[in-house]
């Protein structure tokens, strides 16, 4: 029956546009509320549509329930009786009645509210970005776990002592101030970075959540593009990065579940319409002064859209690794490096500075050995991709490993 698909469809467009507006009427205190009025609307529509059939228009239907039962809870309840008299009525006149606003300015303007209460310093980054998936993006418990590879009980912990967290730190849920925006923009920016990280580089096997994961983020970082405030060159650099990536997505695994190494990606299944995306973005990041992390790796994606292997490419991507170190050291980006160091002085030089990092606990770093050392030394090359096999916990990658000790063992 067409319900069937049509409700969890609305769900998961719908449920996270009024959870961010009734959180903002209800508070952090009340979160919890406000879900379950949500939860109930979408309830109530299984059960009316399934006997009297789908509304001519579904969303105007659950917009319309669930501002009914909210009106209906703040008449029952007297707490809530006192807060609209308090808080909401005063700004009302008699003739007036309090009315839930779902425009889309509201809605925008809720989750852009919801967007910097969640990215708040007093929760770790895992608690952020759990409670962005689950109150911004409508994910329940069970997806959250599949996506960070944990127990649904985890999750469930994590999302509970992040909103008591919030709730005891007296955070309001409330649009923020030109200060806030500013003091408080690039942690939402590093919450988005890391939610969309969780989907790309996830060794989850559920390909759809990977994508759905990667797919909220580049939305939340649009609806960032819609207030003058946030819309930043930054705000740009970040969506240009997310669109670069996402374009070689389906490249990345094969039908065996393999991961493919980006020298032998078809590039037929690249993206080339998310690629003139991020080029527009990165060209819009580019309208400011300052040059951020940001900025950097989505340059490097962006040469990472070239298929053709040329030294322009290598050594463009070379120097931006070098700019990007000097602003902000990572291993994996030093690892990253060594990759464009090889194809710019060569596989011998680029083994010594591989070497340098002993990143002993990463089996990105024996495999990226094991790739420098084939053709050079192959047993030297076995020894790194047995090393990385025994560190690694991704199905694909394992599986890949396998294919390269095999192939260089029948040499």
């Amino acid at each position: 029956m067409q319900e069937q698909t049509l409700i969890p469809n609305l769900f998961r467009t719908e449920y996270r546009k009024i959870v961010s507006v009734l959180c903002s009427v209800f508070g952090i205190d009340h979160i919890e509320i406000a879900e379950d009025i949500v939860s109930d609307t979408f309830l109530t529509a299984t059960e009316s549509w399934s006997i009297n059939g789908i509304p001519e228009n579904p969303t105007a239907w659950l917009y319309t329930v669930a501002k009914n039962k909210t009106k209906n809870y703040f008449k029952r309840d007297a707490l809530f009786q006192q807060k609209i008299s308090v808080e909401i009525k005063h700004s009302l006149s008699d003739s007036e009645e309090f009315e839930i606003d779902l425009s889309r300015k509201n809605i925008v303007d809720s989750q852009l509210a919801m967007m910097f209460t969640i990215c708040n310093p007093s929760i770790s980054k895992d608690s952020q970005i759990s409670l962005a998936l689950n109150l911004l993006c409508g994910f329940g418990t069970r997806e959250i776990a599949d996506a960070f590879l944990v127990n649904k009980e985890v999750v469930y912990k994590r999302l509970k002592r992040a909103k008591e967290k919030l709730k005891a730190e007296g955070i309001k849920i409330e649009q923020p101030s030109v200060s806030q925006i500013h003091s408080g923009l690039e942690t939402v920016l590093t919450t988005l970075y890391l939610l969309f990280s969780e989907g790309y580089y996830s060794t989850s096997q559920n390909t759809v959540l990977r994508k759905d994961l990667c797919l909220e983020a580049i939305r939340l970082t649009s609806l960032l593009l819609e207030n003058n405030l946030t819309n930043t060159p930054s705000t740009h650099a970040l969506l240009s990065l997310m669109y670069f990536h996402s374009s070689r997505f389906n490249a990345r695994i094969n039908e065996k579940g393999e991961s493919i190494l980006y020298e032998e990606q078809d590039d037929t299944l690249w993206d080339y319409d998310l690629i003139e995306k991020g080029i527009h973005s990165l060209n819009q990041s580019a309208s400011g002064d300052s040059l951020t992390k940001l900025h950097l790796e989505a340059a490097i994606a962006y040469w990472h859209t070239k298929k053709e292997d040329s030294d322009e490419k290598w050594e463009n991507i070379l120097q931006l690794y070098n700019q990007l170190l000097q602003i902000e050291y990572s291993p994996m980006a030093a690892l990253n490096r060594t990759f464009a160091f090889a194809k710019v002085r060569g596989k011998e030089a680029a083994i010594i500075e591989a070497e340098k990092l002993k990143l002993v606990d990463n089996p990105f770093y024996y495999s990226l050995l094991g790739h420098l050392y084939t053709h050079i030394d192959n047993s030297k090359a076995i020894q790194n991709f047995e090393s990385a096999l025994q560190l690694s916990n991704s199905h694909s990658v394992i599986n890949t490993l396998k294919k390269y000790i095999e192939a260089l063992s029948q040499k």
